[in-house]
């Protein structure tokens, strides 16, 4: 537990075109009861084109109405950045600047009881150079997980780190790719071939698609890093629709948010294996079968 007199972490929260992903976001984050004694920082990217100009003044608008925080900080972008130079370039200026970060995206609803597990979690393991960040989603595995645990790498959806963690951050997809391949721990990266983690790794070199995560997952796995996670979700994405960057239209990354405080102390600094074979499992039940590829194959072609 937080002592009183610890100043709490600042909050980056990056948003786009989304006026009611965002306000069930800050809703949600309000319900904490940290909120009120945290720092917002609020990156809006700008416009890419005339088609998302009115949501991004929606966006904006109901940015200006936002209270409830310690300080709220609103940095409009006069220009389309895209998420990805503006989730690194808003991480590093909030990291050097406080020393960490909470980092949350527009389509992410919190728990009453996240920010307490980041700001615990970045206060007890803030000089373990072995931990590279902590992570406030959990999939929904089957089986019980523990109250914490620790997996290799790094995550994104509702997440915090360290500058001295975020310094390792290598922002050349390419050299990222070819250390993972010249040590073969391609097959681990992808979770002993469960989740296809290169293949967007080679995706992002391929500038078919630009992503932040990938590069920072692969970042602190190469270093060899960890990350903690809670044994039941404090995020719940409700933007895995077509309306994100990256989105789709599946529901399998959707959580129940846990409804009791997680119990941060320290544990082995070590990867939890049970917990990673659990994920694994998890990332196969999510590959269609032979035959529903067969399916949707004909009704394409139909």
């Amino acid at each position: 537990m937080l002592t009183k007199d610890l100043s709490l972490s600042p909050i980056a929260l990056f948003v786009y075109n989304r006026p009611e992903h965002t306000r069930r976001t800050v809703a949600a984050l309000l319900q904490n009861e940290e909120a009120a004694e945290s720092d917002l920082y609020i990156f809006s990217d700008g416009a890419r084109d005339a088609n998302v100009d009115q949501g991004v003044k929606e966006v904006r608008d109901y940015l200006a109405t936002i209270v409830g925080f310690k300080k709220i900080e609103i940095i409009k972008r006069a220009e389309n950045w895209g998420l990805s130079r503006s989730i690194t370039t808003g991480v590093t200026d909030l990291a050097n600047r406080f020393g960490s970060v909470i980092v949350l995206e527009d389509d992410l609803v919190t728990s009453p009881y996240f920010l307490r597990y980041m700001n615990d979690a970045l206060s007890l393991y803030q000089y373990d150079d072995r931990v590279a960040s902590i992570h406030g989603y959990i999939y929904p595995v089957k089986k019980a997980l523990p109250e914490t645990f620790f997996l290799r790498g790094a995550d994104c959806w509702g997440w915090a780190t360290w500058k001295r963690a975020w310094d390792l951050f290598e922002p050349d997809g390419a050299k990222l790719l070819a250390e993972l391949e010249r040590k073969n721990l391609t097959r681990e990266f992808d979770f002993d071939d469960s989740y296809h983690f290169t293949k967007t790794l080679e995706r992002h070199v391929a500038r078919e698609r630009d992503s932040w995560a990938i590069r920072w997952y692969a970042s602190a796995f190469l270093a060899n890093k960890l990350t903690l996670y809670p044994g039941v979700s404090l995020i719940d994405n409700i933007g895995q629709d077509a309306s994100g960057t990256h989105g789709n239209t599946t529901d399998a990354y959707r959580t129940k948010l846990s409804e009791r405080e997680i119990e941060v102390r320290r544990i082995p600094l070590e990867e939890d294996g049970a917990a990673r074979r659990m994920l694994a499992q998890y990332f196969r039940s999510l590959k269609p079968s032979i035959m529903s590829r067969i399916v949707a194959k004909i009704r394409r072609l139909a």
